[in-house]
């Protein structure tokens, strides 16, 4: 009966655990607990948010990331990229610079694991693009870590979305960007990286 009730993410994800064990790693994980794994948004979340950026050069990395970085990686947290990137399928930016603009943000802020995008424009209705929870999901995956013991760091609604579809916790960092009702709706909010990880040590 109780495998029935288990959300539809978390049965394609494929995770089996048994009895009260499986009860508690259904429930979003509190803040105040220590994640096996932080998932992060990269525009607007590790680096400047430079819409459709091709160019390695300007790629900056968001005050306080490499720190805040180090003191995860310190704590044996797993740590992954999760990036909607549709300028590759509106044929504004080449998967190629892309990936380019992965590797600099990598030499800027350290080794960020493995890293998921999402290429297709938004017409295309895939099941990757946040806030659909493909990418959350894959990550949690790879890294052999269920949802529910993830964080997702990010500066939009639609990066919180894809963390509670699925079952992930979430923290969001505002931007110039972020709406007003986004802010509203976030399960937790931090004013810059470093505080949002703060929040989880």
């Amino acid at each position: 009966m109780l495998a029935t009730s288990l959300p539809m993410p978390f049965v394609a994800a494929g995770w089996r655990v048994a009895g009260s064990a499986r009860e508690w790693l259904r429930r979003p994980l509190p803040l105040h607990a220590r994640p096996a794994a932080v998932l992060f948004d990269r525009d607007g979340t590790l680096i400047e948010n430079v819409p459709y950026n091709g160019d390695v050069s300007r790629v900056t990395p968001m005050p306080g990331a490499r720190p805040a970085l180090d003191r995860l990686r310190s704590a044996g947290v797993k740590l992954a990229v999760v990036s909607n990137q549709s300028g590759v399928g509106r044929g504004l930016v080449t998967r190629e610079q892309v990936d380019a603009t992965n590797r600099r943000t990598e030499e800027l802020l350290g080794p960020l694991g493995p890293w998921f995008v999402c290429p297709h424009d938004p017409a295309a209705g895939c099941d990757c693009r946040k806030p659909a929870p493909g990418l959350v999901l894959r990550a949690a995956r790879e890294l052999g870590v269920p949802p529910q013991l993830c964080v997702v760091i990010g500066d939009i609604g639609a990066d919180v979305e894809a963390a509670r579809a699925a079952g992930a916790a979430a923290v969001l960092v505002p931007t110039a960007r972020t709406r007003p009702e986004e802010i509203r709706a976030a399960p937790a909010t931090a004013a810059d990286l470093p505080a949002a990880v703060e929040l989880l040590l």
